[in-house]
């Protein structure tokens, strides 16, 4: 049976366009799964801890030799890397937060990177590969090629080098200038935020669309 992994991070609520967007495509996922299973969870209403001293190394410390806070932190290592396991699909909306990604999603991703249940603790491979594992970005400006603030976005630049230890290999679906309908210095730009929140919408319905022959 399918099985879909569904994770938001934006702190936004109902005004999220990435929320927006991961709903979109999780509804899009269930119809072309109608049998399938979802996971979710909300990294920006329930965040994970941070990897600090006294439970962070839990990873590089043998499980029989933990402290109660490392066996703690471990425990919800596990929790995370064994959804991503169990899903066929996962979903993540990403939102940009000053340049970069949430650092909810961040510390998602540190508890991702665990030798001996992501990676092969002897020959280092990945062991979450062969998933979809698709994005839902928004950002609020224009980074593309020719703008100001091109190369700005360390989000969806950094993502694929966050999870590559594991196997997993993100694809992008972005809307940008979504902060263009409430920012009046960026009211020239509705229109083209307008198409872009389009476009991402109609590659989303595409996703999971029957085969054509």
């Amino acid at each position: 049976m399918a099985h879909l992994l569904h994770i938001d991070s934006s702190i936004q609520g109902d005004r999220s366009v990435s929320r927006r967007l991961s709903a979109r495509a999780a509804a899009a996922w269930r119809a072309a799964h109608p049998d399938g299973t979802v996971t979710y969870r909300d990294l920006g209403a329930n965040p994970l801890p941070h990897l600090d001293t006294a439970a962070g190394n839990a990873r590089m410390v043998p499980p029989e030799q933990h402290t109660p806070e490392q066996a703690a932190s471990w425990a919800r290592t596990q929790e995370v890397v064994g959804e991503v396991r169990a899903a066929d699909t996962v979903l993540l909306g990403l939102p940009l937060y000053n340049f970069g990604a949430p650092s909810s999603v961040k510390t998602w991703v540190d508890h991702l990177i665990a030798p001996g249940l992501s990676i092969d603790a002897e020959t280092r491979a990945g062991l979450l590969g062969g998933r979809d594992f698709v994005v839902l970005a928004s950002r609020g400006g224009g980074y593309g090629e020719g703008t100001p603030r091109e190369g700005w976005d360390h989000a969806e630049r950094w993502l694929p080098h966050g999870v590559s230890l594991t196997g997993l290999e993100p694809r992008f679906i972005t809307a940008e200038l979504t902060l263009a309908h409430v920012n009046p210095a960026m009211a020239d730009l509705i229109p083209l935020a307008d198409e872009s929140l389009a476009a991402a919408e109609r590659a989303i319905d595409e996703l999971w669309l029957p085969a054509r022959v």
